[in-house]
């Protein structure tokens, strides 16, 4: 008896690493002091010194449930930017810059050409994150999870000089708010998403013209990272007052979080347009348009706060980032909350 006997392959892993090699190298950083393969990741903090009060913020997350999608499709080049994205964009609300990212995969088997794929989209999200990856484990668990089926979670960490943290504290009355577009359900409420749709190959790849594509085009389609439409706000010198990631909770969890008690916020429904995933989402499933905003973001992946003096400069920074912005609401006064009408 040995350990390949009992189910995990060494050489596999071997074949893993170096298959990953050539995407995690595209993501270095030159604060990176290790290299692949060692037992932990080495960062120089060396470049930071010069802020303030240098702060390190961090966020881990999970792909969840959205990975029964890739298996079905046998799609997993994708994935790992829904892994990045959701921690990276909520280093990206405080106003931090992502600096690194270690992910974390558990298989049932070890098929490193599989495992290489997630690796990549790992390292395409860190790019557009400009974070490093810098580690990461790959587990293989025979016997714990099916030979086709793994599980991807991941851990980022970033800076911001304290002075520019975004706290919501110089939140007022009459500031505007700018959604940034998402690019459909994003990797949050694919429990739901599941139970009104067949998870069947069949299905996921039939076309919908309403959709414009199939429908597992439309549903595995990978978050968007917000990190450089952030940034690029801060450097034509806005300040973003308030920021909410719209994951999980939608809009009636997430935005409150961004909110000081005494403070409401006003969101239009008709401000900008809603992807079509959404509308055949609730149809197909009879979910009320309450549940809906409570569940997902509904088109927008990021909400920001800017005084009305900034909105002009903001939604131009936010447009040569890349992304679609779309003034979609107010701050007023009132008990902390938000308002969908």
């Amino acid at each position: 008896m040995d350990y390949k006997n009992a189910g995990v392959d060494i050489e596999a892993g071997y074949r893993s690493v170096e298959l990953m090699k050539k995407h995690v190298q595209e993501t270095m950083r030159p604060e990176v002091l290790s290299n692949l393969g060692g037992f932990s990741g080495a960062f120089s903090m060396e470049k930071f010194k010069d802020m303030e009060k240098p702060t390190l913020v961090s966020g881990t997350d999970g792909v969840g449930t959205k990975l029964k999608l890739a298996f079905i499709l046998d799609k997993h080049d994708t994935v790992g930017i829904d892994c990045v994205a959701m921690c990276v964009n909520d280093i990206a609300c405080a106003g931090g810059e992502p600096l690194f990212f270690l992910d974390y995969i558990a298989c049932g088997k070890n098929f490193p050409e599989k495992i290489a794929d997630i690796v990549k989209g790992v390292a395409d999200g860190c790019k557009q994150a400009g974070a490093a990856l810098i580690g990461g484990e790959t587990a293989e668990m025979p016997g714990f999870y099916p030979e086709d089926e793994y599980d991807l979670a991941g851990f980022a960490v970033g800076v911001v000089d304290e002075k520019d943290l975004i706290t919501g504290k110089d939140l007022k009355a009459g500031d505007v708010l700018i959604g940034m577009a998402s690019s459909g359900v994003h990797s949050n409420g694919f429990s739901l998403v599941r139970k009104v749709f067949k998870m069947e190959k069949e299905v996921l790849e039939t076309y919908h013209e309403e959709l414009g594509k199939t429908l597992g085009e439309a549903l595995i389609a990978p978050t968007k990272i917000y990190v450089k439409a952030l940034r690029s706000i801060k450097e034509n010198g806005v300040t973003v007052k308030a920021c909410s990631h719209i994951t999980g909770g939608g809009f009636y969890e997430n935005i409150p979080r961004m909110l000081p008690e005494g403070k409401h916020a006003v969101v239009k429904k008709d401000s900008y347009p809603i992807p079509p995933i959404f509308t055949m989402l609730a149809r197909e499933g009879g979910i009320a348009e309450q549940m809906m905003y409570n569940t997902y973001n509904m088109g927008l992946g990021m909400i920001v706060a800017v005084d009305p003096a900034d909105v002009e400069k903001a939604m131009e920074a936010i447009k040569a980032a890349g992304e679609t912005p779309y003034i979609v609401g107010r701050i007023e006064d009132g008990e902390k909350g938000v308002t969908v009408c």
